[in-house]
């Protein structure tokens, strides 16, 4: 009778460590109603336009330094690692969208069904860096270089 009690005991805090108290989420995230078509677009957050011009080489040199220190613990240029690879991200996303993502990433992921696809994808939050305005203008510059 003991090692059975002793059994169900250990049978039942080995399914409590299991568990982590969050509601189950299936692979495909569910979508955001409520989105206009600017936000699925440029994202949600403070920027909803921006104006590209030639490059800057000044501001992609800052945005490349930027980057190093707060971006690359996480993403490659060409390459899976943590995030998703960002070589190309500007070919795929707008300016707007990038920005969005570097200065609000905790509601993109709660309100934005891309992005909610790729956390599914990726499995790992984007935390926020703290970057001002600026130096995610900056930071998007230098991925506009990596995409020529």
């Amino acid at each position: 009778m003991k090692h059975a009690i002793a059994l169900l005991l250990f049978a039942s805090v080995l399914l409590a460590a299991c568990g982590s108290g969050a509601p189950e989420q299936s692979g495909a995230p569910a979508e955001t109603p409520g989105l206009s078509a600017s936000e699925l677009e440029n994202g949600i957050g403070p920027i909803q336009t921006v104006s590209l011009t030639a490059i800057d080489e000044a501001l992609a040199a800052r945005g490349q330094e930027l980057f190093t220190m707060k971006c690359s613990a996480c993403h490659k240029m060409a390459e899976r690692y943590v995030g998703p690879p960002l070589a190309e991200v500007t070919t795929i996303r707008s300016p707007a969208f990038v920005m969005n993502m570097i200065l609000n990433p905790a509601e993109m992921i709660e309100k934005h069904p891309e992005v909610r696809k790729m956390l599914a994808q990726y499995m790992s939050a984007m935390p926020n860096q703290q970057l001002s305005e600026d130096d995610a203008r900056a930071v998007l510059e230098y991925l506009r270089t990596q995409a020529q």
